[in-house]
Order: C-alpha cells, then structure tokens, then sequence
C-alpha cells in the first residue's frame, strides 16, 4: 500500500514523503496513529503544504531539544558488571538502565524507545545513540566496568596499605632498639687501675 507520511516517522521517512509499506502497518499503525492517509490523488496534492508545515515543526522542535542534547552530549554513565574471561558480560546493560541513569542525572524523563543502540554485552567506552527527534540524535558515553577488576584493584590498594604500615612498624622498632641501647662517651669509658705487681715493674 502506498501512503502519504503527514508527520516525520524515524526509519521510514520525513513527512510529505510517499511511501510503499505493508498493508497491517499502514492500517493498524500509521493511519491510526494519523502519521500517514492514503496515498490518494487527492491527498498528492497537499505534498507541498504538508511539507512546509512540518519543516517549520521540526525547526522548533529541534531548537528546544538543542541544550537536552549538549547535556546528553557532555554525560558520561559508568556501570559495573560481573565478566567472563572472554570479556563478554554475564546478562548486558540494557537501554531500560541507560535511560534510567540518564534521566536521573539530567532530571529529564526520556523513554527507552528512543535509545538506538542494542544492550551492551562487552566492557569497555560505547557510544550509544539517544533520538530526541527526527534530525536531533546526540550521544551518550558509557563506561562498562568488570566488577573483578574493581574487587581486584581494591585488594591490591589493602595489600599496599597493610605492606606500608608493616615498614612502618618495623622502622619504629628499629629506632626503638637504637635508643635503648647504651651510649658511652669519653668520660664514661672505665679506666683499669693498674695492679701493685704492674707498679713495681714498672719501677724496676
């Protein structure tokens, strides 16, 4: 069936545009939707004010979802996850916790249709797309972190901990013995007093 888009539809065309599509689509989602009528001779003619109207919609539109996509642009989301050793994630991080941290954050309420991407399932830096509007599709940066590596990293910062802190005390017992021991200077060295015996040879 052929029809004619009334309104901006994401991955099928821009309003004014005629497209050929399924049948059920047209009848149980573009029509009733009214993104779409029949592509009839008489609705052809309205291409031109259909268009025109719906550019000056989008500008608008675009214009006051402009600062959503800076910020959106700017974040940077980090999550946490159990990894095999091949660097797969047990389970993913899906859109529904992306959007529900990026909401969060920018105290904002997007839904997670407008996520493009798929869950994630690796660790590591991803871009993940966000469509705010037909034209307008900023990019979030999100980090995926091995919950092990965290675990791992925080052992190795106890274990430096606990091998300073032995230095320490030992270096204090150390000073300790250093100070206990007794220190003898000129006037207190003992002097042997010569014997009768070694007198009188002397004298000899």
């Amino acid at each position: 069936m052929k029809v004619l888009l009334i309104k901006d539809v994401y991955n099928l065309g821009r309003a004014g545009d005629v497209k050929k599509v399924a049948d059920g689509y047209a009848r149980n989602f573009l029509i009733p939707q009214k993104m779409a009528v029949m592509a009839t001779e008489g609705s052809l003619r309205q291409i031109e004010k259909i268009q025109s109207a719906a550019a000056k919609q989008r500008d608008l539109l675009n214009e006051e979802m402009a600062g959503l996509a800076e910020q959106i642009q700017a974040l940077e989301l980090r999550f946490k996850a159990k990894v095999g050793e091949t660097g797969k994630l047990f389970g993913s991080i899906t859109q529904q916790m992306i959007i529900d941290a990026v909401n969060e954050q920018l105290k904002v309420n997007i839904d997670r249709h407008q996520i493009e991407n798929q869950p994630l399932r690796e660790v590591g830096e991803h871009l993940v797309k966000i469509r705010l509007t037909f034209d307008l599709i900023p990019e979030v940066k999100v980090l995926v972190e091995s919950e092990d590596a965290e675990k791992q990293a925080e052992k190795e910062k106890k274990k430096s901990r606990v091998s300073k802190s032995e230095k320490a005390e030992v270096a204090e017992e150390e000073v300790k013995q250093e100070s206990e021991e007794p220190k003898l200077d000129a006037e207190n060295v003992p002097v042997e007093e010569p014997s009768a015996e070694t007198s009188e040879s002397q004298e000899e």
